[in-house]
């Protein structure tokens, strides 16, 4: 009995989870027209007032100029504003400048879980991330449009290009399915690549579909309407997909990869200097030693050898992987550079597969004494076949590559490719109503700190239900109307009035609505990891805005903090600085930069639209421990004491500085008491207070 009430559970749950309203068509939404006509500037305020109407509340008053420059400013560059002065060419100006790109790139890289180096097991270096993490700067400054944008990071590789330099830049797009985790040690070809092409169903389906596709690896999904076939459907796509992620290989990273060379003569940078033709020699030399030493290995260890049974040369089996080891890096680095020394041009990203079995190619590595050679089983484009329970021990028939049924008919997978391309087109057709959707919702919440749905990345039946939902319909399909613009949806959205009120509180309306679903005031918001580290140092006056060169690039292939052929240690990562913008601090997975780390940073493992906020004691004790803080504060009290010769100039240059507003009477008073216990050094005091101001709510907060 208790089984068949469980199976009619079920199968109400898959009948509620096919009208859920994610899956539904974008619905044509009349514009409400709300009581008080003269306040809304925007259909957005109309829809926003309606609803408070309709619960007998009205939205905030305005908020102040200053208190607004310093909104749009953070929301729109991730920086304080360089200007004292709130104009109306201010929003066009802010979207048109090159810190947009950094701040909303960023954004995209959370959702593409970007890192530089492979997490898990061993944690291996990602030297040529950074290029698709400037990719996708450069895609937001551009606004190239969002549909565009996700076909090129799903399947770049397989669409046309004007040139050789669009081909390229459409395959360092396909880095989104290349950045992420891997168990680079798995001893098993099989479970890794079933593993990498899990991880990569579930970044796609999460980043534009907001949905967990990956919870039908092993059994139909508990509350979705996918099914075990629909995920192994998807499976073979990826299967079929060649993702060059570029690792060395050796006992710390069995399961080594290759790279996508770019064009040398397109004019893109590379970080690495050129290898002396002595130099390239004398590595060439050596592994081919190496490669000898191996081959003797193998000989004494086959079957018919008189050795078989004794060790080789006085060998252990440390010496026989150390050996393999470092054949595989010199494979490595020599495969990173021409015939003449000089760098290739390299980048992570993938292809599709070969229809029929390739012979071995390059960047493969010495033999392997101990396993020989590795494969998957997936060396060409073909069909999945269906684990049970996800297990690759178990396997059953094939299923036929395809896309999810969920959202209605598909197009066909065509048997000659892997089928990436029909998926990005069909995740951006204007009829698939959950990437338009999920976007926009995303951009809300980055401007608000609250998506209209609150599950940012779970649009699925165990996600929330939008608090507008035909707003968010109206902004969807208008968003597709506007040739999928994200410049242009954050301009409608920051010009509105509901964007622009105060965030202050009224004791009626909290009473009402204390979460503020209604959006009746604008949510006070700690600033960001990056944006409490990038206006530090655009305060005191050190900000670089030039892109450097990636530190992990510069540190090349290897593990990170191994005991040996570490490429760099894991205190040069998260003591990394510099006066460069944070989005180009070294982002290793498992050691995040110190101060990204304390304020919230995501660890690149997952999806992550929605940040995690939290207001912890050691947030307090880095402000006032930090040696980056100290040496920030006294730059910022050199700069107030150059200005200025007496308190009020200096303090008042201080506040605008820092707080972006004109100096509080009390802050003043109490400001002159701090200096007043802290007498001799002049610069030691103000230094001291530049480091209160830092920590103060009123330079985290944005209102």
């Amino acid at each position: 009995m208790k089984s068949l009430t469980l199976l009619f559970c079920f199968a109400a749950f898959a009948a509620h989870a096919d009208d859920w309203w994610a899956f539904q068509p974008l619905k044509k939404v009349s514009v409400p027209q709300p009581k008080n006509a003269a306040w809304a500037k925007t259909d957005i305020d109309r829809f926003i007032l309606a609803a408070l109407e309709a619960k007998g509340l009205s939205p905030n008053p305005d908020a102040d100029a200053a208190t607004l420059l310093r909104r749009l400013s953070f929301d729109l560059t991730g920086l304080p504003p360089s200007s004292e002065k709130l104009e109306a060419s201010t929003v066009d100006a802010l979207l048109a400048s090159p810190r947009f790109g950094e701040r909303w790139g960023r954004h995209w890289l959370d959702v593409a879980r970007y890192a530089e180096s492979s997490g898990r097991d061993e944690n291996v270096t990602f030297p040529n991330a950074w290029r698709y993490r400037d990719y996708v700067i450069a895609a937001f400054n551009a606004d190239k449009p969002y549909d565009r944008f996700i076909q090129e990071q799903i399947a770049g590789d397989l669409l046309p290009a004007r040139d050789s330099r669009e081909r390229a830049q459409n395959l360092i797009a396909t880095g989104f399915l290349a950045v992420g985790t891997k168990s680079l040690n798995e001893t098993n070809p099989r479970q890794f690549a079933v593993d990498l092409a899990d991880e990569q169903i579930s970044a796609v389906g999460e980043a534009v579909l907001g949905m967990t596709f990956g919870c039908a690896r092993c059994h139909d999904h508990k509350f979705d309407p996918v099914s075990q076939r629909d995920y192994t459907a998807l499976a073979g796509i990826f299967l079929s997909t060649d993702t060059r992620y570029g690792t060395p290989g050796g006992v710390q990273g069995r399961n080594l990869g290759a790279l996508l060379e770019l064009p040398a003569d397109i004019g893109l940078a590379v970080v690495a200097k050129p290898m002396a033709v002595d130099e390239r020699q004398r590595k060439m030399a050596r592994n081919e030693e190496l490669r000898g030493e191996l081959r003797r290995i193998l000989a004494d260890r086959a079957p018919d050898s008189p050795n078989r049974n004794s060790s080789t040369g006085g060998m252990s089996a440390f010496d026989v992987v150390r050996i393999f080891t470092q054949s595989a890096q010199l494979d490595a680095e020599l495969a990173n550079f021409d015939a003449n020394g000089q760098p290739k041009t390299l980048a992570m990203g993938v292809l599709d597969k070969p229809l029929t079995a390739p012979t071995r190619g390059p960047r493969q590595g010495p033999p392997n004494p101990s396993r020989g050679r590795r494969t998957s089983g997936f060396e060409i484009i073909a069909a999945a076949p269906l684990f049970s329970r996800g297990d690759i021990g178990k396997q059953g028939d094939a299923v036929p590559r395809a896309l999810p049924a969920l959202l209605g008919p598909t197009p066909a997978i065509p048997a000659k490719s892997s089928g990436r391309l029909e998926l990005a087109q069909w995740l951006t057709s204007p009829k698939n109503p959950l990437a338009a959707r999920v976007i926009v919702n995303r951009v809300w919440h980055w401007l608000f700190g609250r998506g209209l749905a609150a599950s940012v990345d779970n649009f699925g039946t165990t996600g929330d239900v939008p608090t507008h939902p035909e707003l968010l319909d109206y902004l969807a399909a208008k968003f597709i109307a506007d040739g999928w613009s994200v410049k242009k949806l954050i301009r409608e959205i920051v010009l509105s009035r509901t964007y622009q009120i105060a965030a202050t509180n009224d004791a009626a309306s909290l009473t009402a609505d204390p979460d503020n679903t209604l959006l009746w005031r604008h949510a006070s918001r700690r600033l960001d990891a990056e944006s409490i580290r990038d206006a530090m140092l655009s305060v005191s006056g050190t900000l670089d805005l030039t892109p450097p060169a990636s530190l992990i690039a510069r540190a090349g292939d290897g593990p990170i903090g191994g005991p040996r052929n570490r490429a760099i240690t894991e205190e040069e990562v998260a003591k990394a600085d510099s006066n460069a913008r944070s989005l180009y601090l070294p982002i290793a997975r498992n050691v995040p930069p110190e101060l990204l780390a304390v304020f919230d940073f995501p660890d690149g493992a997952t999806v992550r639209g929605a940040r995690e906020v939290t207001g912890v004691p050691t947030q307090s004790l880095f402000l006032m421990n930090s040696d980056f803080v100290e040496k920030q504060s006294r730059r910022l009290a050199e700069r107030v004491l150059a200005a200025h010769a007496d308190f009020d100039g200096r303090f008042a240059l201080a506040c605008r500085l820092v707080f972006n507003r004109p100096l509080d009477a009390t802050e003043q008073q109490a400001a002159r008491m701090l200096l007043s216990r802290l007498p001799g050094d002049e610069k030691a005091a103000w230094t001291s207070l530049a480091r209160g101001l830092f920590s103060s709510p009123a330079f985290r907060f944005v209102n």
